[in-house]
């Protein structure tokens, strides 16, 4: 065999396998190759194993191509329930917030509309005023969406120190507050009355209820507390976040308590402070104006006892009053102090944007 007849004898042997390398270089998918080894080498070993190998890459592609279409099926079906499940739990959702919606529409309506309001993803506030005639003042109901956008202060840090609640909001940086607990004045200092529980500890430690104290505050997970409590196991047991003392108790599951005949005539009306909740743990915090301490103007505990009735609350407590009553909301002051100014106290409730 001649040399020109090896080199032609060569490429035509070469050739199927530059055309299947110029198709998989040009061609995103390239076709399969079908190649017919045995009719340049009949019979070899070589042949057959390439032929095997070619047959086992062909079954292989084929495998691909079935589980690649599984896959995507699958996708496609997962898909689809991911997207019928989100919008049932959607529905599920509105239906479930459908109850509470009314419900707030229900006590809202009793209030009248209101004339300011704060929102943020913690907090809701609505600020409404109290005309009834015999007095007025306003009503603020909060939604805590966050158990910690409400607090308690205590003075300027320490046992014995004191400070009004526009001080106390802008100190921690709230966006409303009014005055809590009763107080003691002696030993140098302005003291919280009785039962002080802030920061994880009671301030000076557990005393039980005693003539018509009761306790008020917030458990951890945002629920109005209070009552009379005659150990500490007893109060423990509410799981207590924080909260101050001071009297009487107005309402208790949705019934009036007797209100001290002490707390009915001294004074007969004063300004006042209210804590209150509904069953849907909303509070609705309750100040009234007046222009002294001598009892002449401002409501009476009876009064405010049946308009909370009225308002629908469940458990109601009064803070101190008087010359003590203040409301602060958005850096200002809404009520007008009988003192003429914000007196220093030691507790504030504080509520957080």
């Amino acid at each position: 065999m001649t040399p020109k007849q090896v080199n032609r004898w060569f490429m035509l042997a070469i050739a199927p396998f530059i055309g299947a390398a110029f198709c998989i270089f040009f061609f995103q998918e390239p076709p399969r190759l079908q190649l017919n080894i045995s009719a340049y080498a009949p019979d070899s070993e070589l042949s057959k194993k390439t032929t095997a190998i070619i047959e086992g890459l062909d079954q292989a592609a084929l495998t691909v191509d079935k589980t690649v279409a599984s896959i995507e099926k699958t996708s496609k079906l997962y898909r689809q329930t991911t997207t019928a499940m989100s919008s049932i739990l959607r529905n599920t959702e509105r239906q479930a917030l459908v109850p509470e919606r009314l419900y707030n529409r229900r006590i809202t309506a009793k209030l009248g509309t209101a004339v300011e309001r704060v929102n943020s993803d913690r907090i809701n506030i609505e600020l409404f005023k109290v005309n009834p005639g015999l007095y007025h003042g306003y009503a603020m109901k909060v939604k805590l969406k966050d158990p910690n956008a409400m607090n308690m202060s205590l003075g300027s840090g320490k046992v014995g120190s004191v400070e009004t609640t526009m001080q106390a909001v802008n100190r921690f940086g709230a966006v409303a507050g009014i005055n809590a607990g009763g107080f003691a004045d002696g030993n140098g200092g302005r003291h919280p009355l009785s039962t002080t529980f802030i920061d994880g500890h009671y301030v000076t430690g557990f005393q039980p209820s005693f003539k018509d104290l009761a306790f008020v505050g917030l458990n951890n997970s945002g629920q109005l507390i209070g009552g009379k409590f005659q150990s500490q196991q007893e109060l423990d047991r509410l799981d207590p976040k924080f909260g101050a003392t001071f009297v009487p108790v107005l309402l208790k599951n949705g019934q009036k308590m007797p209100i001290p005949i002490k707390w009915k005539t001294t004074p007969a009306r004063a300004p006042r402070t209210v804590i209150a909740n509904y069953k849907d743990d909303q509070l609705l915090i309750l100040v009234t104006e007046g222009y002294d301490e001598k009892g002449n103007s401002g409501a009476t505990l009876q009064e405010l006892q049946n308009k909370l009735y009225n308002l629908g609350v469940k458990d109601a407590y009064n803070l101190d009053g008087g010359g003590s009553t203040s409301l602060i909301l958005n850096g200002r002051v809404v009520n007008k102090p009988s003192d003429g100014s914000l007196r220093p106290v030691p507790t504030h409730f504080l509520f957080f944007k």
